[in-house]
């Protein structure tokens, strides 16, 4: 109950402030620094999910035993290019895959509806048109849509197809490492969780704000931030609209111009 009652607490006290939803402007700044450090401009964030390992809820038949052969809730996160979460929805089911979750819950609805604030359309920098929209960036597993990229499939990538799938990962990457500081800062999180599921989903939400409101006052340099026990989720089989890939296809010839293209990046593909 002690656990409960402070894990609860510590969500109340520091959720609006810490995790408060980015206005417009605020978008703006999230997407200056992926610009900045991952050289991916337009991105809003990196969104990703992870099973976070409990012992079985009582009567919860087999919606919490996930295809590792272990029961978990998910934890899907949005996070900025410093590493923060901006947005959490914590204890799916652990047999729902990436794509459903974030389509059921309110961020995903939230894109869907045009609903987040973000930005007008901008051109790409060093460009004048088209007006490309502002993005978020995930993994194969979620829906490709005019705000949100996935990778191409890797079979038969063209050079420009294989630069993109490249500098989306270096943008990707920021929610993996965000999950790596998170359980290596809150050590639970490596092992399973032997509490009651409600209060395992309040101690998580809890190290996720505690998270961000250490990663303010800390600073933003890490340590082994890839290492982590979270499990990801087993990419399903989604598809983007016609929308969407349009945009994905004007940022792969951006990435290969003279005015996006990294020195490095044919070495690094």
């Amino acid at each position: 109950m002690i656990i409960r009652e402070t894990c609860v607490a510590i969500w109340d006290a520091l959720h609006a402030a810490v995790m408060a939803q980015p206005h417009k402007e605020q978008w703006k700044e999230i997407a200056d620094v992926f610009q900045q450090t991952c050289q991916f401009p337009n991105c809003a964030g990196a969104i990703d999910g992870k099973h976070i390992r409990i012992k079985k809820p009582v009567r919860s038949g087999s919606q919490y035993y996930n295809y590792k052969k272990y029961f978990s809730f998910v934890l899907f996160a949005m996070c900025d290019a410093n590493y923060s979460f901006r947005y959490i929805d914590v204890g799916s089911y652990g047999s729902r895959s990436d794509s459903a979750v974030f389509a059921h819950s309110e961020f995903g609805k939230m894109l869907q509806d045009k609903a987040l604030d973000l930005p007008e359309h901008t051109a790409l920098p060093g460009t004048t048109s088209p007006a490309m929209p502002f993005v978020f960036v995930g993994d194969e597993a979620f829906a490709l849509g005019e705000n949100l990229m996935r990778p191409y499939s890797s079979r038969g990538l063209s050079l420009a197809r294989r630069v993109f799938n490249y500098r989306l990962t270096r943008a990707r990457r920021v929610v993996e490492c965000a999950f790596g500081i998170l359980a290596n800062k809150w050590r639970f999180l490596h092992t399973p969780i032997h509490l009651k599921l409600e209060t395992a989903i309040s101690a998580v939400k809890a190290a996720c704000v505690l998270h961000n409101f250490v990663r303010a006052r800390d600073g933003y340099n890490f340590d082994d931030s890839l290492t982590h026990s979270l499990q990801s989720h087993r990419p399903s089989v989604v598809r983007g609209h016609r929308q969407g890939a349009a945009v994905r296809e004007q940022f792969t010839a951006y990435f290969m111009s003279p005015h996006g293209a990294l020195p490095w990046q044919l070495e690094a593909i």
